[in-house]
């Protein structure tokens, strides 16, 4: 996804969001009002909304309109969640301070990005600026299930002490889009060579076993790490790990010491499933 399409669907999203914010807070009023005022005040005061509402949407002919329109905004927001793997499960907005030069709101996050989880908790600081609004974000925080994961955990650090969000979400999508290739990778090869293909950590681990079926003893590990630097560049690292029987090298013969070498060549040429497919195919034949 290229850089210009990937900022018309922060601009969409950001849109969607302004409309919400809009509505929540003409809620929120006619809510801390009716504390203070009667039924037939009340009731007033929702025919007045009500027409506000309409003149904002002079465009629309009937409810029903209304209705199509939010059921496709609804669509695009479920298009938008599935393209990037992002979906938020709690959301909340408590405004700190609100003048008129400047607006400070704390927000809280959850939700998911494919299989990884994350809760985001952070203060926005808004200023008007030459009829535009300027947004700081400070007091970043950030829990993920993978901080178990050094690289991760730095890369949180790092995003944290900047206060980069777009940064955190963009790094965060490629992440977890390799971590998912790499649990469909593993579960295809299971599924499609269960006598030669061992999985000891499950699909979520990051290695995976190579048993000949012809010579015993014989084992091929394949390392698949997934590294995540401080500036959100996510990186697929594979290695090929032999286990030669005891008998080979008394033989002195070695062949495996060529493997690890030859299974980055195949790497570079065929790409990661292929490269595991001919492994695994070579290994099958016994030769």
């Amino acid at each position: 996804m290229d850089e210009s399409t990937f900022q018309e669907y922060e601009d969409e999203i950001q849109a969607l969001e302004e409309e919400i914010r809009l509505l929540t807070e003409q809620y929120e009023e006619i809510r801390q009002e009716s504390t203070f005022l009667s039924d037939e005040e009340i009731l007033q005061s929702i025919k007045s909304l009500q027409r506000e509402t309409q003149g904002e949407t002079k465009g629309h002919e009937s409810l029903s309109d209304l209705v199509a329109e939010l059921e496709s905004l609804e669509k695009d927001l479920s298009f938008l969640a599935e393209f990037t793997g992002f979906h938020f499960t709690s959301h909340s907005k408590k405004t700190v301070e609100k003048t008129q030069d400047r607006t400070v709101q704390r927000y809280r996050l959850s939700g998911r990005c494919h299989s990884l989880s994350f809760q985001l908790e952070f203060q926005l600081l808004e200023m008007p600026n030459n009829e535009k609004v300027s947004a700081v974000v400070s007091d970043l925080s950030i829990v993920m299930d993978s901080l178990e994961d050094s690289n991760v955990s730095k890369f949180v650090s790092s995003t944290e002490e900047h206060g980069d969000l777009l940064t955190f979400f963009r790094s965060i999508s490629t992440y977890a889009e390799w971590f998912e290739h790499r649990k469909r990778t593993f579960l295809h090869f299971k599924t499609k060579y269960p006598d030669i293909v061992t999985l000891p950590e499950g699909v979520l681990g990051d290695f995976l076993i190579l048993r000949s079926p012809k010579a015993s003893g014989f084992e091929l590990m394949i390392v698949w790490k997934i590294h995540l630097d401080e500036e959100g560049t996510t990186t697929p690292v594979l290695d090929l790990l032999p286990k030669v029987p005891k008998q080979v090298v008394e033989q002195r013969v070695a062949p495996g010491e060529s493997l690890p070498g030859c299974f980055r060549s195949l790497l570079r040429l065929l790409g990661i499933e292929a490269a595991i497919e001919n492994l695994i195919t070579v290994l099958g034949s016994g030769h």
